[in-house]
């Protein structure tokens, strides 16, 4: 008999927070501590359009965080996805995309972004991008810093 597994793919829930810390220090993301305010809307704001997903099996092992833009129709912007260093290559990072894609048309959303840096440092950031297949769109020039640009990925939800 075929049983279907549960999605690991869930909301985010308070317990997850040091999990998720270590996911962010393991790929050094940004300072873990800025976790707290950046999703503190998300679990006090009734409403609250953000998306925060996890992949949750046998433990949080990844992290991704969508909202839409202001003052556009339906687009979205992808603002973190970070997957454990000792998970990467296991096919999370494509279905936290995957699982945000799907969700954001079923709602009738039109556009995701999603914006990384340029360096060489990201360069298998933005090739997981293209292997999701999202076409960049715009390079600002030294937009972070001297010699960092911004690189700006879309992919359409409309099918």
């Amino acid at each position: 008999m075929n049983q279907h597994k549960p999605s690991p793919i869930r909301p985010v829930v308070p317990d997850d927070i040091p999990a998720l810390k270590r996911v962010i220090d393991a790929t050094d993301m940004f300072p873990s501590e800025m976790l707290d305010d950046m999703i503190a809307g998300f679990f006090n704001e009734e409403g609250s359009d953000e998306i925060w997903l996890t992949h949750d099996r046998d433990g949080a092992k990844a992290i991704a965080y969508c909202r839409s833009e202001e003052m556009t129709d339906r687009t979205w912007n992808l603002l973190l996805i970070a997957v454990h260093p000792d998970h990467q290559g296991e096919g999370i990072g494509a279905a936290l995309m995957s699982h945000i894609e799907e969700h954001l048309a079923a709602e009738g959303q039109r556009v995701l972004i999603v914006e990384t840096s340029g360096t060489d440092a990201l360069a298998r950031t933005r090739e997981f991008y293209r292997l999701c297949q999202y076409d960049q769109e715009s390079r600002i020039r030294d937009f972070y810093a001297d010699g960092d640009d911004k690189i700006t990925f879309r992919k359409s939800l409309q099918r």
